[in-house]
């Protein structure tokens, strides 16, 4: 169990992280490989400004660098356990997706 405020701390910023559909699709692209803003919002079809306010976020949530290259810029995983950490969890929701033991989810709105 976490019981140390840091643990917590850092898996709410990874909630938050993830709680956006677009930050989830940036970070599943960063997933692939390391790329720059351009080709980010290219391969994502949104605008570069939105694409910019959610790399911010990421970069924030300590989840993605910046990383010059000449006189671009490309991001990239703080640490490349995030990847593995994305594949877990996409195999745990995969496995939860069906599971319908809540029987108001629908009404709800909650699962």
């Amino acid at each position: 169990m976490l019981t140390l405020a840091a643990d917590i701390e850092v898996l709410a910023r990874f909630g938050r992280a993830l709680a956006d559909p677009i930050r989830c699709r940036i970070l599943l692209a960063l997933r692939e490989a390391p790329a720059h803003p351009a080709d980010l919002a290219d391969t994502l079809e949104i605008s570069r400004t939105r694409l910019s306010n959610h790399l911010a976020c990421l970069r924030d949530c300590g989840l993605v660098v910046a990383v010059p290259v000449g006189r671009r810029t490309r991001y990239e995983f703080a640490d490349e356990r995030l990847g593995h950490a994305l594949d877990d969890l996409r195999t745990a929701v995969v496995a939860v997706a069906d599971d319908k033991t809540c029987v108001d989810a629908d009404e709800k709105d909650c699962c």
